[in-house]
């Protein structure tokens, strides 16, 4: 699962810019994540889109983590 941190986020668009088949942005220019999964192709395109944010804004949780996170 692919997680943004909105209040470490400054809107600086590298994400969904680099990978928009998987983050889309809102009308405020801000990252949406367009699936709840990661399908395991897709992972190398989550993992360079957390690699790319400037404010280490994004990560990638497992559901167990995203849960305990709750």
């Amino acid at each position: 699962m692919l997680v943004v941190d909105r209040s470490a986020c400054m809107g600086h668009g590298m994400c969904y810019g680099t990978v928009p088949s998987i983050i889309d942005s809102d009308n405020d220019g801000y990252p949406v994540v367009r699936v709840d999964n990661i399908a395991p192709q897709d992972i190398p395109l989550a993992e360079l889109a957390v690699s790319i944010c400037p404010e280490r804004a994004l990560s990638l949780q497992t559901l167990r983590e995203r849960e305990a996170d709750a």
